[in-house]
C-alpha cells in the first residue's frame, strides 16, 4: 500500500534547485509575507499533478500526513489527490460528505493562495452546490479571521456562479468589501467577473452600488471582460 514517504520521494525525484530559490519569493514565504515560513522543494505544478495522478487512491490517512507536511509540493499534491477522489465519488453521497468534513478539518494546510483555488470551488464549492441547506458555512469562512478560510469560502462560489445561483457571491463580496488583503480584493474581483459573464445586469447592478467604495484592485478585476469604454467609466467612480 503506498504511503505519503512515496509521494514524497517521488516529489524529491523531480525538485529543479531553481524552483526552490524562486518559489519562495513567488509565494511570498519571506519573514513578513502571507506565505511566512513555508518550504519549498521546487516542484512544478504539472509535475505534481502527474505524481497526484499515481497516487489517486492514496488512503486518506496518508493524505492527511501530507498535508501536515512542511512542503508546500506535498500539500498541494495532497490537495490534488483529495480533489480526485472527490470528483471520482459523483454517485456516493456518503463519501462526497467525508472528504468535504476531510478538506474542512484541514483547512490549516491550505495556507497560500495555490492551494485554495486548486481546492476549495472542487471540493467544497461543488458540494455546496448539491447541498444549498449547508451554504450558511460560507457564511462562517468568511468571518474567520483567517485570510486563507476567506478566499476558500469566496472561491467556493464558484461552482454556484457557473449554475447561475448570484446569493452567496453578492452576499460575500459585500461583506469583505473593505477587506484589507489584496489577495481578497483579487480573490471577490474574480468571482464577480466570473457572474457578469453569466448575467452582466447583476453584475452592473453590483457595481452601481459599490464601485465607489471598491478595492481597486477589486474593481479592476471584476470589469476586466467589459468594454474598454465601460472600463473607464466605472474606474472614474472609484
Amino acid at each position: 500500500m503506498a504511503t505519503h514517504r512515496d509521494v514524497l520521494r517521488e516529489l524529491k525525484a523531480l525538485a529543479r534547485p531553481d524552483k526552490a530559490e524562486f518559489l519562495p519569493g513567488f509565494f511570498k514565504a519571506f519573514p513578513g509575507g502571507y506565505g511566512e515560513g513555508d518550504q519549498f522543494l521546487g516542484v512544478v505544478v504539472p509535475d505534481q499533478r502527474r505524481v497526484a495522478r499515481s497516487f489517486r487512491d492514496l488512503p486518506r490517512a496518508e493524505v492527511s500526513k501530507l498535508l501536515g507536511s512542511k512542503w508546500h509540493e506535498c500539500r498541494l499534491t495532497a490537495l490534488f489527490v483529495l480533489v480526485a477522489q472527490f470528483q471520482g465519488t459523483r454517485s456516493d453521497s456518503k463519501q462526497r460528505q467525508e472528504i468535504v468534513d476531510f478538506y474542512l478539518e484541514h483547512l490549516s494546510a491550505v495556507n497560500n493562495w495555490d492551494l485554495v483555488d486548486s481546492s476549495a470551488h472542487k471540493i467544497l464549492g461543488a458540494w455546496l452546490l448539491e447541498h444549498p441547506g449547508q451554504r450558511k458555512l460560507l457564511r462562517k469562512l468568511a468571518k474567520s479571521s483567517v485570510l486563507w478560510e476567506q478566499r476558500v469560502a469566496v472561491l467556493a462560489t464558484l461552482p454556484l456562479i457557473h449554475a447561475g445561483e448570484f446569493d452567496e457571491i453578492l452576499q460575500l463580496a459585500e461583506r469583505l468589501l473593505s477587506h484589507p488583503h489584496d489577495l481578497m480584493h483579487k480573490a471577490i474581483g474574480w468571482m464577480l467577473r466570473e457572474m457578469g459573464k453569466q448575467e452582466i445586469k447583476v453584475l452592473r447592478g453590483f457595481l452601481s452600488e459599490h464601485a465607489v467604495s471598491m478595492p481597486r484592485t477589486m474593481l479592476r478585476y471584476a470589469i476586466e471582460k467589459m468594454s474598454p469604454t465601460e472600463r473607464r467609466r466605472w474606474l472614474t467612480l472609484s
